[in-house]
């Protein structure tokens, strides 16, 4: 894997999320809140979690969290948003491709906005749905190829600017073959999501369960 690509980044979202404000809000994302209250807490990986505003919402109804990032600054903010919550999470540090989790081993994964280098995206996904347990389930949204029409408009919706770091639902049906889906769709929203996410895009929606 690219370590100076993995470097760089790392150095973006440490850089990012040293900003005293929680930089994409406190609040869940709108589609992971909806969806995630349809299942029975158990366990969930949180990939990407950046300052934890998903996996707080997990663990506030009940879920056992594993969060993940590459930020340091992230794990702090996250542990304070915790705190601030009256819960726990577990929290891990570093390059998802170099961690090990057990298989089948979460009932759940949480992919919001979990965008990755091109080389990594569906490596990372089919080690991801290796975590997770038969009957388990995958919440997924992530901006869509189409989005760079939105955010080469207006930068303040955010989203990566490689088209080959955006998804397509063909993409997503790929990489999660094995799996019944509750939901896929390719759609347009508008963000409202601290001061990052701005505005309309184009996103991927994708719930599904293992089979």
């Amino acid at each position: 894997m690219n370590k100076s690509w993995d470097n760089t980044y790392k150095e973006m979202w440490d850089e990012r999320y040293k900003e005293n404000e929680f930089v994409y809000g406190k609040e869940p994302n709108l589609f992971f809140k909806e969806w995630l209250q349809k299942f029975d807490p158990g366990t969930i990986l949180m990939p990407a979690d950046g300052e934890g505003r998903n996996g707080v919402f997990a663990a506030e109804l009940g879920w056992k969290v594993t969060s993940t990032d590459l930020s340091e600054e992230g794990k702090l903010k996250t542990l304070a948003l915790a705190k601030e919550k009256n819960v726990s999470l577990k929290y891990i540090v570093g390059d998802l491709d170099q961690l090990h989790f057990d298989a089948a081993s979460f009932d759940a994964i949480g992919l919001i906005y979990a965008h990755f280098s091109a080389e990594k995206k569906s490596f990372l996904h089919k080690k991801l749905n290796d975590c997770v347990k038969p009957g388990g389930i995958i919440i997924f949204e992530a901006f869509s190829k189409l989005h760079l029409l939105y955010n080469g408009r207006d930068p303040k919706v955010g989203g990566p600017k490689d088209i080959d770091m955006l998804f397509s639902a063909a993409e997503i049906v790929t990489d999660f073959e094995n799996y019944e889906i509750l939901l896929l769709e390719e759609k347009e929203i508008t963000l409202e999501e601290g001061k990052y996410h701005i505005g309309k895009g184009s996103v991927i929606r994708f719930v599904g369960r293992k089979k």
